[in-house]
């Protein structure tokens, strides 16, 4: 082990900017990959809406009869 203590420099012009470019790349993957689930959870629950809709109006047909008036 060393008693090297390390200072820290602080980053060039460069590194900033090519930070700046990294890291609004990574944002936009992040908000893209949210939105495609947030799609397809609303996607599936719709789906999901519609089977129980139709489920109930064939368990009760009397019932779907009545709210349509």
């Amino acid at each position: 082990m060393s008693n090297h203590i390390s200072e820290r420099r602080p980053p060039t012009t460069a590194e900033r900017e090519a930070h700046k470019v990294f890291r609004n790349t990574e944002v936009k993957v992040a908000l893209s990959e949210h939105e495609r689930a947030q799609q397809a959870f609303h996607a599936n629950r719709e789906r999901l809406k519609a089977e129980r809709l139709a489920r109930e109006a064939a368990a009760n047909p009397e019932a779907g009869r009545k709210r349509k008036t």
